[in-house]
């Protein structure tokens, strides 16, 4: 989980082939309305979020011990995951700001504008002490992460 160029992608990706687990890219399943609402700069509401959040909550039902990658910026975000997915283990890549911002202007493919950086920061909170969730810094590149993730998790 976390805010758009944080790494949830590729880490979960590199996560799940480790893990030996599926992995299932979230971005895949957002409404294409909703891409083009964040191509165009507009962030998404709780409300546009929401058929997002449950296609994402069906995959992990689906494969338990899967990995999947979705920013799940609120708690209630995640509490709805949960109601699908009780067993779902959140784990938050944090980096600083400048360094998001780094990120996203050196992927100008990706649909998710930096512009949004900041309404996205805005809205996350963070995971609470009562969640199953952990928070790993992520700046020192992808393997280093993974890594960090995987022996936490393991831990």
């Amino acid at each position: 989980m976390g805010v758009s160029g944080a790494g949830k992608s590729v880490v979960g990706a590199r996560l799940a082939a480790a893990l030996g687990a599926p992995f299932c890219e979230g971005d895949a399943l957002h409404l294409p309305e909703n891409v083009a609402r964040m191509r165009a700069g507009v962030a998404l509401t709780d409300a546009d979020r929401a058929p997002w959040l449950d296609r994402v909550a069906g995959w992990l039902a689906e494969h338990p011990g899967g990995v999947a990658s979705c920013s799940a910026l609120k708690r209630s975000y995640r509490d709805r995951l949960r109601q699908a997915a009780p067993d779902a283990c959140f784990v938050l890549l944090d980096l600083p700001e400048a360094e998001l911002a780094e990120r996203l202007a050196n992927r100008p493919a990706h649909f998710m504008p930096a512009a949004l950086l900041s309404s996205q920061l805005a809205t996350l909170e963070r995971p609470e002490a009562d969640e199953r969730a952990v928070i790993v810094a992520a700046e020192e590149g992808v393997e280093a992460t993974m890594l960090r993730v995987f022996a936490t998790l393991r831990a």
